[in-house]
């Protein structure tokens, strides 16, 4: 459980880290963005090995709180300034995820089968429609709806990871449905939360996108998957849960590169 747990941790570090790279490689650095783009892609696949030991809720509010680490290397690197409920919110991330770790029941996930993964397939779809709608559409709705579709597809890519069987040789694994729900849902979260900055505030779009991120997972995996808490710990976890996402939202501004690189030099909202 230990190296699952510091898998989810340098998750959440890699990808805060890769925030504040890309916000200071924008600015004319190739290299430096393209160190916050390796700092990403390391990042996924640290989750990915947490996500094969850990239930859904201990890792996806690990990633979630990347946040976190992406406040704090701005404060250091960008010269950014955080209010007391700032600071406040960091110390809630902390302990929420301290009380995640002490709760969670490590295990893989229940077997879902074939037919299981298939379905998990299927789901992209309505995924894939609501972002097109939303992407086609003008209205105010859309961009808070790529949001929830991002949060959907990061959640899916989750999922899918919990439940994937590698099989032996691991190279045949590509005939796996789950490793192509993965990629789906990867490439749509990515799509939709980039087109949803565009066109809502980084706040909105980020606080609706951990929510979501966090809450569709927890819910399937405690459900579906058989992730589970420890004996008389689940108040503990709920606790745990709130906290985190409690500071997440507060720390949102932080969550996009390019409002990363806004805050330089000023004052916290």
């Amino acid at each position: 459980m230990v190296l699952a747990l510091i898998g989810a941790l340098a998750a959440a570090v890699l990808y805060g880290a890769g925030t504040v790279l890309q916000a200071r490689g924008v600015t004319g650095r190739p290299a430096v963005y393209a160190c916050g783009l390796a700092a990403d892609g390391a990042g996924f696949l640290a989750s990915l090995l947490a996500l094969r030991r850990l239930p859904l809720f201990v890792v996806e509010s690990a990633v979630a709180s990347s946040v976190a680490v992406t406040a704090l290397l701005a404060v250091w690197w960008l010269g950014a300034r955080l209010s007391r409920r700032e600071l406040g919110a960091l110390a809630a991330v902390g302990l929420g995820l301290v009380v995640l770790a002490a709760t969670a029941q490590e295990g893989v996930a229940r077997a879902v089968g074939t037919e299981g993964e298939v379905w998990l397939c299927g789901a992209t779809v309505p995924v894939l429609v609501a972002g097109v709608a939303a992407y086609v559409s003008r209205a105010r709705w859309s961009g808070p709806l790529l949001a929830v579709v991002a949060g959907l597809g990061f959640g899916g890519t989750a999922i899918a990871a919990r439940v994937l069987v590698v099989r032996t040789p691991w190279w045949e694994t590509w005939r796996e449905p789950a490793l192509w729900a993965l990629a789906v849902y990867g490439a749509v979260s990515l799509v939709a939360f980039g087109l949803a900055l565009a066109r809502a505030s980084v706040t909105a779009v980020a606080a609706i996108t951990f929510v979501v991120e966090t809450i569709a997972p927890t819910v399937i995996g405690i459900v579906w998957l058989g992730d589970r808490v420890r004996q008389g710990a689940a108040p503990w976890t709920v606790v745990g849960l709130i906290l985190t996402l409690a500071g997440c939202l507060v720390l949102a501004r932080f969550a996009a590169p390019e409002d990363v690189g806004d805050v330089h030099g000023g004052a916290a909202a």
